[in-house]
This record gives structure tokens, C-alpha cells and sequence, in this order.
């Protein structure tokens, strides 16, 4: 039977009440430990980080770690940053798990620079690292990365958008994630490609970032429409992003001649896409870069054997209103995968 536990309370309430870390784990205080006693293969640790534990995104690849973990008999230990970008929460979680003598981590790295050193030291330890769905700066920082081909991604809806546009002047808001995350400059330079424009392009009118949230995909949609009222096409980094953009176009009367276009593939995300609140999303698939991740420690375990290189866990564009030239599935097959 597996063991589905959080890192151990008092190292946890270290970091979280020193301020040095805050891990989105446990309170200040008393706190606990979850699950049952471990047993199976060879009592083996998997520790599994991610940026946040409230994004739908996250959590789906919590879920699917956990259904990994015990289909192998492993423990499985969650931590996350009590923020996109706390890159001092994971630094403290990695440190933890490698006192609690995990044979793997997976982590979807909130600073892809400033994780580095703190990975390295892990490695060091012969403990195997994977980057799911946010590679490192450089890739070789860790030992392998399961995640979607965020460029790819990026590109699909740079295609679809222009595709949808039929020849018509576009005025472009990219609503981006923060700087120095690769993830949210792999989506945006897709992006700009797939629409066959380049970074500094005139038709982009407005750029702002948002962390992937909703309150402030709005405040930046409402900045754009300050900037340049007539904007008519919207990238978004996050269906989050998306959904804000939507409620500010919609408080201006733009929301039925503006093309919003995004990436992630969630179930909201895809049911706005079902309702013509999005036009287009790409859809990726966080379970599977979890449950992936999960066999590749046990099988290092197991015989010493490590994943290397990127593993492309895939995408779709996920539209009701295809175009021609543009390879995309409609929002039932969306649904049927989506997450969240």
C-alpha cells in the first residue's frame, strides 16, 4: 500500500514560520502528516513540487503523482510555493526532501534560473531530477523533463488566430506570465510565430503580465483597452488570463468581436471554449508528465537506470470553430481530457 504524505511537520513549520520559504504545506502551529505506512517498493520517497497548490494545473498533477505513487507501491511527498514564483519555497522543499531521503524529485520550477543551484545540489546527492511542464535555464540542471512543447503550443493558437483573422488587420494584446519564466516565453514566442510576426512587431499593442491569473489577466486587459481601444486579438499565457481578459472586454461591449486565444487545456478553460468565451486554447496533459514522472524514479530505484533528455507529453488545439491549415480537435474530445 502507498503512502501519500506532506514533508515532515517540523521542518515545515521551520520554513513556513521563519518566513524564509512560506510553503504552501502546512500552518504555523501544531500541523500533521497524512497517509498510511508505506510498503512495496523498497519504502522508495518520490517528492513532487510544484509553483502552487490552488491551480487547477497543479493540482491535476498532484493527482496524478498520487494514483502514480500507489499504483507502484511508492511514498509519495507534495510541497508547493505559496506562490507562481516562490522560488524560496522550493528551494527549502527541495533541501527538506533530500533530508527525508526521496530518490527522485519532480518539480515545475517557479524561477527556471534561480532553481539551479539548490537542483544541482540534489543531483549531487543521487537524487534523479525531473522538470515536469517548466524546463531549467539550462536544461541540463536537471536530469530529465516530461512536459508539453510550450512553443508548439504557443504556435498552434498563433496559427489558428491568424487563420480566424481571414486577412484583417489585427491589433494584438498579449496578456504574458512574468519575466524570466521560460514556460511563459516559450507560449509568447510561439505565439508571435505562429502568427508569423516577430518580437517588436507593430501589431502588438499592448504587452503586460499577469502571473496566470484571473484578477489580473483583467486589470491587464483593461490597461490594453485604455492603451488601444481597438485591440481585436488576445493571447493569454493561462485560460485564467483568458477568462479575465473576457470579464473587461465584456464591461466595454468588445467581447463578441475580439478573438481571445490560450494554452492549458483545463476543464473551465475548455468549457469557455464550448461557450465562445475562447476562441481556441491548447491542451496539455499535467496528469500524464506527473504519472510519467513517478515510473521514472521507481525505475531509477529500481536499476539504477535514469530518464535523460525532454519527453514531448503533448497538445492539442482544442476549438469548435476550426480553420482550414489548422490541425485542431473540437471541445468533446477537449473534455474528455481536460483537467482541472
Amino acid at each position: 500500500m502507498s503512502r501519500i504524505s506532506r514533508l515532515p511537520s517540523s521542518l515545515i513549520r521551520t520554513a513556513a514560520c521563519t518566513g524564509v520559504a512560506a510553503l504552501a504545506l502546512t500552518a504555523c502551529g501544531s500541523g500533521s502528516e497524512s497517509g498510511t505506512a508505506s510498503s512495496g517498493a523498497g519504502d522508495v520517497k518520490v517528492g513532487l513540487i510544484t509553483k502552487t497548490d490552488t491551480n487547477p494545473f497543479f493540482v491535476k498533477m498532484k493527482e496524478g503523482a498520487e494514483k502514480s505513487a500507489k499504483a507502484e507501491g511508492v511514498e509519495l511527498m507534495t510541497a508547493a510555493g505559496k506562490f507562481d514564483g516562490d522560488n524560496a519555497g522550493q528551494v527549502t522543499a527541495i533541501e527538506n526532501m533530500v533530508a527525508a531521503g526521496v530518490k527522485g524529485i519532480l518539480i515545475t520550477p517557479s524561477d527556471s534560473k534561480a532553481i539551479v543551484p539548490a537542483l544541482e545540489k540534489a543531483k549531487a546527492q543521487g537524487v534523479l531530477v525531473i522538470a515536469l511542464d517548466t524546463p531549467t535555464e539550462p536544461e541540463s540542471a536537471v536530469d530529465a523533463l516530461f512536459a508539453t512543447d510550450n512553443l508548439k503550443a504557443g504556435e498552434l493558437i498563433g496559427e489558428y488566430a491568424k487563420a480566424a483573422m481571414k486577412g484583417k488587420d489585427a491589433k494584438i494584446a498579449t496578456l504574458d506570465l512574468a519575466p524570466g519564466v521560460s514556460v511563459g516565453v516559450q507560449r509568447h514566442n510561439g505565439f508571435l510565430k505562429g502568427f508569423g510576426i516577430k518580437e517588436g512587431d507593430p501589431s502588438v499593442v499592448c504587452s503586460q503580465d499577469t502571473g496566470g491569473d484571473q484578477a489580473k489577466g483583467q486589470t491587464a486587459m483593461e490597461n490594453c483597452l485604455q492603451k488601444e481601444p481597438g485591440i481585436n486579438v488576445v493571447y493569454t499565457i493561462n485560460e485564467p488570463a483568458a477568462l479575465g481578459a473576457y470579464t473587461a472586454l465584456k464591461a466595454k461591449g468588445r467581447e463578441k468581436d475580439v478573438l481571445i486565444v490560450s494554452v492549458d487545456g483545463g476543464c473551465t478553460g475548455t468549457e469557455a471554449v464550448k461557450g465562445g468565451t475562447i476562441a481556441a486554447t491548447s491542451q496539455q496533459y499535467p496528469l500524464k508528465m506527473a504519472a510519467d514522472g513517478v515510473k521514472a524514479v521507481v525505475t531509477y530505484a529500481k536499476d539504477g537506470k535514469k530518464a535523460s533528455g525532454y519527453t514531448d507529453t503533448g497538445v492539442t488545439l482544442i476549438t469548435d470553430k476550426a480553420q482550414d491549415g489548422v490541425t485542431s480537435k473540437d471541445t468533446a474530445y477537449g473534455l474528455e481530457n481536460c483537467w482541472g
